[in-house]
Formats: structure tokens, sequence, C-alpha cells
């Protein structure tokens, strides 16, 4: 197994922020420090992460949280701002699968599977988010939603084709598998409306269903097993429709 795959199962971080933390030089595997993540190791080597050892967790745990306003969703946060992982009072080390802006709300999934978190966010995977917009500038004229789905020029290249479509005048769901920093915003702000409120409220085949905001459960065996499908290989075509596993919260 490549280091940084072993970290990322070890519940380090995801497989790319591991990387990261081989190449800076924390990582030793029998007393040697290593800098290149793609060193094979087994889980018979003696690997050390600042000194302290490290193993991967066989158990993996995965939960569905309902990202407040105002959370980041980091791990840490040097500004002493709330956390995603403060949310839930595990003993488990966790750490979130993506991102959501400080200001949006609604779905984030946190585990200690590393390569679960690389698979479902690696653009190559093509594992679909869907988040509901709501807009400044209604109400949303139609090539509007046409151009959402066709795909649109943005500074760091042309999107992929959405899936959009109009709840209301201001109101609009949008479905993506690229996972650009700040993408629907500025998809939106790219076909004249500044998003005002954004929720996402499906990952991959799992809804946020009536999760409340701040709560948080853990997913069953099913449904992490349906959400480790969804990013079992690289897909070649847009994201495919989204079924939601939808179950009561808890939290």
């Amino acid at each position: 197994m490549r280091l940084a795959k072993y970290l990322a199962s070890a519940g380090v971080a995801s497989r790319r922020a591991s990387e990261e933390v081989v190449r800076a030089g924390r990582v030793t595997v029998g007393g040697q420090s290593v800098t290149d993540p793609a060193r094979d190791v087994t889980t018979e080597d003696d690997v050390r992460l600042d000194g302290h050892a490290v193993h991967p967790d066989p158990h993996r745990v995965v939960y569905a949280v309902n990202k407040p306003a105002g959370v980041v969703s980091t791990a840490r946060d040097t500004h002493g701002r709330k956390t995603v992982v403060s949310l839930i009072p595990s003993p488990t080390r966790l750490y979130p699968v993506g991102r959501l802006d400080a200001d949006a709300t609604g779905l984030i999934l946190l585990t200690n599977d590393g390569e679960l978190a690389h698979r479902l966010t690696h653009p190559s995977f093509e594992v679909p988010k869907t988040y509901v917009a709501t807009v400044s500038n209604a109400p949303v004229p139609d090539r509007a939603i046409r151009a959402l789905r066709e795909g649109v020029e943005l500074d760091d290249g042309r999107t992929a084709p959405a899936r959009a479509r109009r709840l209301a005048p201001d109101r609009l769901e949008i479905t993506i598998h690229e996972g650009r920093k700040r993408q629907v915003k500025r998809m939106c702000e790219a076909v004249g409306h500044r998003v005002l409120r954004l929720e996402r409220i499906a990952f991959g085949p799992l809804s946020l269903g009536d999760l409340k905001p701040g709560a948080h459960r853990r997913l069953s065996e099913r449904e992490a097993g349906a959400l480790a499908s969804a990013g079992a290989a690289p897909r070649r075509s847009a994201a495919s429709s989204t079924p939601a596993l939808r179950r009561r919260s808890r939290g």
C-alpha cells in the first residue's frame, strides 16, 4: 500500500492531505524519514507521524451532518471558529469529506476513512452533489437555466454540464460533480444571479432528509457502502440521477 493511502486509512487525513504531510517530512518508516507519498508500506512497518505510531483503523465510521451557517468545514480553525468536527462528540478522529463555505448550510460528511473521502471528492470519480440556491435578480429566466445545463465559462475554465431546474422564481436546484472552489456560487453569478443562500441537500446517494441544522447521525453500513460504491470507479460522463437514502435524523 502506498504511504499516503496508508495514512488516509489510518484516519490521519484525506489521501491528498496525507501526501502533503509526507512531503513535509513529518513521517518516518522504520525510523527513517520518508518524503515520498508513493513509498510502499505494509501493516508490519513501523510508520510514525510526528513520532507517534500510526495504524490503519479497520472500523469505518461515517457521519452525516447538517452544517449550520457560520460553522467551518475543517477539523481545526486557526481563528477559533466552530468547526463541523466539534459538532460530533466522537472518540474517533474524524475529518470532513470536502468542504462547504462558512456561510453555506446543509449536508457534509465526516469520516475516519481517508480512501473513501478521496473517492468521494476527487473530480475523476464524478460523484454528484446537489444544492438549492436562493438567488438575486429574480425571476431566473430559461436562458440562465439552459446555460447552467450546457456549462458556463469561469475564470478557471468551462464547467461540465450541470443538472439545473427552477424551484421558484428565486430558487434553483443544481447538481454538479466537479467540486471547484465556490463553484455553484460562481456559476450562478456567471448567468447573472448572485447566490444569497446556499444549501447542499444531497451528496452522492445520500440526501439531507429531515436532519436538523447542527444535528448529525452515524450512517448505517448500507449507506456507507452505497457511498463507497458511488466513488468506486472513475466515470466518463456527467453524473446521473442521485437516488436518496432517507432516514430519520438523530442529533
